[in-house]
């Protein structure tokens, strides 16, 4: 197993925890996601899977979901 840590910007609210949350539950290989919501600022999801998707995988499936990956 192996853990991917994600800073996110756009999450708001719980409902958007959920959105993220379920969006990469829907990656292979992701058997665990915690986001940590920081309101008006850098959110964090750390996403624990086996085999781990690409940083591309990541990126497009939060792009998806209406939020931004940032560095």
């Amino acid at each position: 197993m192996a853990q991917t840590t994600l800073k996110l910007q756009g999450l708001t609210c719980q409902g958007c925890v959920g959105s993220v949350t379920k969006a990469l539950y829907g990656l292979p290989g992701v058997t665990d996601v915690n986001v940590d919501l920081v309101d008006d600022g850098v959110s964090t999801a750390t996403v624990t899977s086996n085999p781990t998707p690409s940083a591309e995988q990541f990126t497009q499936t939060i792009t998806d979901a209406g939020y931004t990956v940032v560095n």
